[in-house]
């Protein structure tokens, strides 16, 4: 195993560490506006917009900017993200725009496309970027949106974030009847496992 140096451990670090994520997300996202590129924000992003609007001690930081676009959209969102910075890259089957010629994967908007699955396996498609809501300064899925697509993914993470709408009440058993037949086993056993 390599040796790791450490860093100092410092509030600044922590705080610049978030902060570069919601800057990046911002730019991203004034630069599909300024385009008219049609697109919504997904991912933990999303999820912490949600919870914020419920109880903002609740908010989970996240690594990730997803944005969800069309396909047919994938080359005017190029244009329109490397003139604020970003590089295209299709790295592993996944479509992204590193934050800079020499960022790292973790320092990129990852792209997931609308209507299609993120993975063969997947239950259902990505929403499209219509279920979306305008928030402050971005377009974001609409709850309904979100909770198909983190149950469709079901990754650890994404237990994790639907977790974190139940504790604040925006998922409850009265969602079970609204969702596809094949995720509502998914979200019953998170509501009757909260604590995983």
């Amino acid at each position: 195993m390599p040796s790791i140096t450490y860093g100092n451990v410092s509030w600044e670090r922590m705080i610049r560490a978030v902060e570069k994520v919601r800057q990046r997300l911002l730019r991203a996202a004034a630069a599909l506006n300024r385009m008219g590129v049609p697109y919504a924000v997904a991912g933990g992003n999303a999820v912490a917009a949600w919870v914020s609007r419920v109880d903002e001690a609740a908010v989970r930081n996240t690594q990730d900017v997803d944005i969800v676009v069309r396909r047919a959209d994938l080359h005017a969102a190029t244009a329109a993200l490397a003139q604020a910075g970003f590089v295209y890259r299709h790295v592993g089957g996944i479509d992204m725009f590193l934050d800079g010629e020499n960022a790292k994967a973790r320092d990129a908007v990852h792209l997931v496309f609308a209507r299609e699955k993120v993975r063969p396996e997947y239950i259902l498609a990505a929403p499209d970027v219509t279920e979306s809501e305008q928030a402050a300064d971005f377009r974001m899925l609409t709850l309904d949106a979100l909770v198909r697509m983190k149950l469709t993914s079901f990754r650890d993470k994404d237990r994790t974030h639907l977790r974190d709408l139940i504790e604040v009440g925006l998922l409850d058993d009265s969602w079970l009847d609204r969702l596809p037949a094949a995720l509502s086993p998914r979200l019953k056993q998170l509501l009757d496992t909260p604590e995983g």
